[in-house]
């Protein structure tokens, strides 16, 4: 190689200064002797002879200095090529450590992704609605700072106002309507596409609004449209323009969650001035069976129960694992006197089946059976209708001429006993039974007592819309 070549040149001892180092060396010593023989003529044979050895001595001093120093510098000439080698292995190591953590690699690159981006985007002008799903993964610690995590994910986590109207009267019986707060709550920004970010938060929430209004987390507000609501779930979708939207949040898989496994509740307690507040606690239990009144009747849900706190305003915020991945939407808390550390979150799992029907249909379709219902131990016992002692049922108190039911000859205070075969005993056992053990179009075998006496009656099933 050439850079060796120069090295080597520049670094070994010039032959030409040595050869002549050497002869002024042999001539030097010639004129010692030259004197020598001029002071000392009456020297003998002896001292010449002497004096010749001498002369012999220093050319071979001088030969081996000149082999000396040749030598040195080969080993000069082998040290700086050594030094050489090390000092670019030393620089490339340099080199490669710190050029990613500049802006030169991203420089590069960034006309390239701009690219891509554009390319994406053009290829469709149609926005499109993903089918939501929770990602796959173990609920371990991870090496990420759960302030990192927290701080992440509370970007996607909004409030949420809910306005509804108000009639103003005044003395004389006139007035005029606004829109007045009535509640807040909290909601979890899930998914955007190029026109709208999805919100999903509870149906209680924003049940009844005439006006919603997003706090986001840059402090900026805006008003969301429903997309879809489940009251019978509690859960609802909203969405808002895009623009305001920067980061969303996955759900992840609350299928694995065992107790003890640390989570975390982001929301907005008490009202927007606490927003984002983040408490810490543990998964209490899973598929937690819990009884709730909501404004489509009672209904048993299955829960996440956890000691994170949890408060009013709250309802519809995140519960993540410390990966940052939403595996729950809190919902309740029990509040009696001398009770703490009862919260309650629907699990992901459960919720994303209802979220995607909600995106696409703006409503869950459920069988229908069109009947209003009421427990027996509601109901007075001279309304009985002469039931045998020691029965169990649900009385049908109001119906839809036009429903299944009606078109099936069902009256009012008919008492349901069975379906399929299976014992009904409340309105909440008869809801659970129609929307998770049969389908629309199914024909199911109801028996009731009607007026003491025990019939069937089958009922083929339709769609509630």
């Amino acid at each position: 190689m050439d850079f060796v070549k120069e090295f080597q040149y520049e670094d070994e001892p010039n032959k030409e200064d040595t050869k002549d180092t050497g002869d002024l060396t042999d001539t030097a010593d010639a004129i010692n002797i030259t004197d020598t023989i001029s002071t000392f003529e009456t020297s003998d044979t002896t001292e010449k002879t002497d004096s010749t050895d001498s002369t012999n001595d220093n050319e071979r001093n001088n030969t081996v200095k000149r082999e000396e120093f040749k030598k040195a510098g080969r080993q000069t000439y082998l040290k700086g090529v050594v030094s050489t080698i090390a000092a670019g292995v030393v620089g490339s190591v340099l080199t490669l450590t710190i050029l990613p953590h500049t802006d030169y690699i991203k420089s590069l690159t960034a006309g390239g992704n701009q690219a891509i981006v554009n390319s994406e985007q053009t290829a469709s002008s149609v926005p499109t609605v993903k089918t939501v799903s929770a990602q796959s993964g173990t609920v371990t610690a991870g090496t990420t700072s759960i302030a990192d995590t927290v701080e992440k994910v509370s970007k996607a986590i909004v409030g949420i106002v809910n306005y509804q109207q108000q009639q103003n009267g005044n003395f004389y019986g006139s007035g005029n309507t606004q829109n007045v707060e009535t509640g807040s709550g909290s909601g979890v920004i899930f998914q955007k596409n190029k026109d709208y970010a999805y919100i999903v938060t509870n149906n209680h929430v924003v049940e009844g609004a005439t006006k919603l209004e997003l706090s986001l987390y840059n402090g900026e507000k805006t008003t969301a449209k429903i997309v879809g609501t489940d009251a019978l779930t509690d859960l609802a979708v909203l969405k808002i323009d895009a623009k305001y939207v920067n980061d969303t949040v996955d759900f992840g898989d609350s299928s694995i969650l065992r107790p003890g496994d640390p989570v975390y509740a982001i929301g907005n307690p008490l009202g927007l001035d606490l927003s984002r507040t983040v408490t810490q606690g543990i998964v209490s239990a899973t598929n937690r069976p819990i009884s709730v009144s909501t404004s489509a009747g009672n209904w048993e849900t299955n829960v996440i129960q956890t000691d994170a706190a949890i408060n009013p305003g709250n309802s519809g915020g995140a519960l993540i694992n410390p990966q940052g991945q939403v595996i729950g939407i809190n919902s309740l808390k029990i509040s009696e006197s001398g009770v703490e550390g009862l919260g309650f979150a629907i699990p992901s799992n459960d919720l994303l089946p209802i979220v995607n029907q909600l995106i696409k249909n703006g409503k869950i379709n459920r069988p229908y059976l069109g009947v209003g219902l009421s427990d027996l131990n509601e109901i007075p016992q001279m309304y009985w209708q002469d039931l045998p002692a020691n029965v169990k049922g649900v009385m049908v108190t109001n119906l839809d001429p036009n429903s299944p039911a009606g078109r099936a000859h069902f009256q009012q205070k008919d008492v349901i006993v069975s379906m399929n075969g299976t014992p009904i005993e409340n309105a909440n056992e008869l809801r659970k039974y129609l929307y998770t053990k049969v389908n629309i179009g199914d024909k199911v075998k109801f028996e009731i007592y009607r007026n003491g006496k025990k019939i069937s009656v089958q009922v083929k099933l339709s769609n509630n819309s």
